[in-house]
Order: structure tokens, then C-alpha cells, then sequence
């Protein structure tokens, strides 16, 4: 293992974990794992925090198991097979929390170790704390446009189409939205009016208030009841009908980021399904019904092509990150974001807690 002059793996980090009560806390005693060859250690200087972490409770739960899917930092050590990256790189990824299988993998600590190859690294033009927008936001965002059965921006449409992102102003919709553009894709969106502005700037064609009386149908005019495809960020019971009720004559595909409601998806003509975002890593998932996955080999390809993308478009700027909203402190602060996040207080913007040791 190669490392700087001034690391040492320690056998045991800082982290935040959920105890055998249940409840998020941070913890001295996280393992601190020794790395394989192909793997490399991160310092973490900058975590994400997602809805997805607040969920993290009950049957969800391997106790003291650590919490957390976005990070990015600066490497400090590599194992001897690895090739493409350098002590001292800026590197962003996403970890698979909460796995039962390896439960120290979380990205909420003191150290990340890189999973596969979700991760890429981060230009100069990208601070490190939007770089911890980006976990979550891309296999999110590259695993719903594989089950709409659209293509990544490496294979290009001829022929654009539209597709309705319900939630653009969330930060897998605003990462979507740029996907499908740079597919050549026609993207459109729900949003608050106040986010409007923000959401064309990533590339939305439309815009149109959810909240607004009969906007389902305004979106079938504009779209000349042709819309095919729907990807709803929200996922709940009054989405999933809007989406229906928004698509064309023909029907089409919905994919949502959660179970969605089987009696809101009213059309025989609209095909289903919904993203489970660990699972981009191709190692399953233990979570319990109907979130557990087998391992996918199929899955995991896909996964590295995916991020391997998203390095290409980063290094070329024309992947932008979500706004941001940054929150300074110790491992503490993380439990002050993920209450924030909680709350259901933000619109078009993503905490990211700035670490201090």
C-alpha cells in the first residue's frame, strides 16, 4: 500500500452509525478497514446528505452499521493495483449504506474506502463540497433513464423525444434533466415557481407548477398527448396519478425513486418500475421487502459505464451540480442535516456538511 508521510490507517474512526437503539449517533469505534489491493482510501472532507439517510431505521438497520452515501476528499493511500489514481486527487463517489454484508461502507465517517467504481474525480473547476452532490444524484439519475429504456449521453437519440421529470428541482432531478439533454432528449419538469428559473438553467425546455389546476392537461397539450416517458422524483400518491394522468394517448413508461402506490398507476397502457439507487453497485441488496435485490453483474457493468460517463462530462463541464447547501462542523453537524433535511424545509437545494476534525 502506498500512503502519504503523514497516514497511518488508524483501526478505528469516527463515524455516524445507528446504535442498537436505534438511533443515529456518532461513534469512535467505527472500523476502519484495512484496503484491498485494487482500493484506495479518502479522507472525508465533505459528506451529502439525502432523504434516504433520515429512512435509515428499523428492519433497515444492521446496529452500528454506518449511515451516509455521498462523500468526496482527498486520497491519502492506494493498494498496489491501483492505477488511475494518486495520493493527494480530489475524488467524489457514493457508498452503499446499510448493506448487512458490509455494514462499515457508509460514507458519514472520518475515512471512505472507493466502492467499485463509483466514484470519479473532481476537476479544479468543482470544489469539493459540490462534489458531495454527486453521489447519490448520478446513479439515481443513470439508473432511472436505464429502466425508461433511455440512453446515457454516450449514445445519443436521432430523434429527440420528451420526457417529464416530476421533482426537477431536486438534486436527482436537476442531474436527469442534464442527462437527458445531453442524450439529446427533450426534457420538461414540475416544479414550484420560484425554482423555475433554476430548473432552465439545467436544461428543461418547460416548466410547469404542479400545484397548478389542471396541470396534468396542460402538459398533454403541450406535448400534444405524446408524452411517453415519466420520471417521477417524488413518488407519492398524488405524483404517481399526475404522472398518469400527464402522459400521452398511448401510454408509455413511469419510473419512480420509490414503491409508488399500485392504485394511482391507473393505466394498463403505462409500463412500471422504480429505482433502488444501491443497487448501482451490482453487489444486491439486504434491505427488506421490497427493497432486497440479488447481486447483478449486469448492473454493476452498467454502474461503471455510468460513472465513467459522468467523468468524461465533469472534465468537460457539462455536468453541473445541484445547489448547494453547506453546513460547517464536525460528524455532529451531520445529525443538524439530516434533521434539516427532515424537516422538508429545503426547495432546490442539497445539504452538504463541510467536516472539521
Amino acid at each position: 500500500m502506498t500512503v502519504t508521510g503523514t497516514f497511518s490507517p488508524p483501526r478505528t474512526q469516527c463515524a455516524v452509525v445507528v446504535n442498537d437503539e436505534d438511533k443515529a449517533i456518532v461513534w469512535n469505534g467505527a472500523p476502519c478497514p484495512a484496503l484491498k489491493p485494487e482500493e484506495f482510501y479518502i479522507r472525508t472532507e465533505a459528506v451529502g446528505v439525502n432523504p434516504s439517510d433520515t429512512k435509515m431505521r428499523g428492519s433497515f438497520v444492521t446496529p452500528f452499521g454506518i449511515l451516509g452515501t455521498d462523500y468526496s476528499g482527498t486520497v491519502v493511500a492506494v493498494g498496489d493495483d491501483v492505477k488511475d489514481v494518486a495520493v493527494g486527487d480530489r475524488i467524489c463517489g457514493a457508498q452503499h449504506a446499510m448493506n448487512a454484508n458490509t455494514p462499515e461502507r457508509g460514507s458519514f465517517r472520518q475515512y471512505n474506502v472507493s466502492a467499485g467504481k463509483i466514484w470519479l474525480k473532481l476537476p479544479q473547476s468543482i470544489s469539493t463540497e459540490a462534489g458531495a452532490t454527486f453521489g447519490a444524484g448520478i446513479s439515481t439519475a443513470g439508473l432511472a433513464l436505464k429502466l425508461l429504456g433511455l440512453p446515457l449521453p454516450d449514445a445519443p437519440v436521432e430523434k429527440p423525444v420528451q420526457v417529464l421529470i416530476y421533482g426537477g428541482s431536486t438534486a436527482t432531478g436537476t442531474i436527469a434533466i442534464q442527462l437527458l439533454k445531453l442524450a439529446n432528449l427533450i426534457p420538461i419538469a414540475t416544479c414550484s415557481p420560484r425554482n423555475f428559473e433554476l430548473v432552465r438553467s439545467y436544461g428543461a425546455a418547460e416548466c410547469f407548477d404542479y400545484r397548478e389546476k389542471d396541470c396534468a392537461q396542460k402538459i398533454r397539450e403541450f406535448t400534444k398527448s405524446n408524452l411517453r416517458y415519466t420520471l417521477d422524483c417524488i413518488t407519492t400518491v398524488e405524483s404517481t396519478a399526475f404522472c398518469f394522468a400527464a402522459m400521452g394517448r398511448g401510454g408509455g413508461k413511469y419510473v419512480s425513486l420509490d414503491p409508488f402506490a399500485s392504485h394511482a398507476a391507473t393505466r394498463k397502457t403505462v409500463k412500471t418500475d422504480w429505482v433502488l439507487g444501491p443497487s448501482i453497485f451490482g453487489d444486491g441488496s439486504t434491505w427488506p421487502a421490497p427493497y432486497g435485490r440479488p447481486p447483478s453483474a449486469e448492473v454493476r457493468e452498467f454502474g461503471q459505464r455510468l460513472w465513467a460517463v459522468a467523468q468524461q462530462l465533469v472534465d468537460e463541464g457539462k455536468l453541473k451540480h445541484h445547489p448547494l447547501r453547506v453546513l460547517e462542523g464536525g460528524l455532529e453537524t451531520v445529525l443538524d442535516g439530516m434533521d434539516l433535511v427532515k424537516s422538508g424545509t429545503l426547495s432546490g437545494e442539497k445539504v452538504v456538511v463541510r467536516l472539521r476534525y
